[in-house]
C-alpha cells in the first residue's frame, strides 16, 4: 500500500480502513523513540536507514510480501502537502512491486484538519477520510513509469494541475 502522508494520524487513519494488518516502513529516527519504540516493535514496523543504506529495510519488506503480509509506506519518505513544491518518490515502492510481482495499492489520506502535525494532528476534529484507488502494477515496467503513474494518482487534483509531475520526463530531447 502507498498512500500520500500529511500527518501523523496517516498510518492510524490507513490501518482503520485496511481489512488486512499493515507492516509500516518507518524512518529509523522515528521508530528508536523510546516511549513508541515498543509499539512499532510489537506490531512490526520495518525501520529504514534514510541517511545510509535503505536497502536492508527493502529486503526485510520483501521477505514480508512474499510472506502475504501488507507492507504500507509513504513514498513521499515524509510528510508532504500538496501545496509544497512536487518531490519524487522515493523508489522503493516501484522496486518493492517489481522484486515481488505484487501490486500497488494506491489511497490518498484527505480531510485531516491537522495537516503537517504529527501527534497533535490525532486531537484536531475533522472529517477524514482515505480513498482507495485500482492496484497498479509495476513489474515489467521501467521504475520511473510506476512512479509517475503513482505521482499522478497520490496528488490532489488542483495540485496535479498547478504543477508537472516531477517523475515526467522531458521526450523532447
Amino acid at each position: 500500500m502507498a498512500s500520500n502522508h500529511i500527518s501523523g494520524l496517516d498510518p492510524l487513519l490507513l490501518i482503520a480502513a485496511s481489512s488486512r494488518p499493515l507492516r509500516f516502513l518507518i524512518a529509523r529516527e522515528e521508530y528508536e523513540r523510546w516511549w513508541l519504540r515498543w509499539l512499532f516493535r510489537a506490531v512490526g514496523c520495518i525501520p529504514v536507514e534514510r541517511a545510509r543504506d535503505p536497502r536492508a529495510a527493502l529486503y526485510q519488506a520483501r521477505r514480508a510480501l512474499e510472506a502475504g503480509e501488507v507492507v504500507a509506506l509513504f513514498p513521499h519518505g515524509r510528510i508532504h502537502l500538496d501545496h509544497h513544491d512536487p518531490t519524487p518518490l522515493k523508489r522503493g515502492i516501484a522496486l518493492l512491486a517489481q522484486m515481488t510481482g505484487v501490486p500497488v495499492f494506491p489511497a490518498r489520506v484527505e480531510g485531516v484538519r491537522g495537516q503537517g502535525l504529527t501527534i497533535a494532528a490525532a486531537f484536531i476534529p475533522g472529517h477524514a477520510r482515505v480513498r482507495c484507488f485500482a492496484p497498479l502494477y509495476c513489474d515489467g515496467h521501467p521504475v520511473d513509469t510506476c512512479l509517475e503513474k503513482l505521482w499522478d494518482i497520490l496528488s490532489a487534483p488542483t495540485h496535479r494541475e498547478r504543477h508537472a509531475n516531477p517523475h515526467r520526463r522531458d521526450k523532447t530531447g
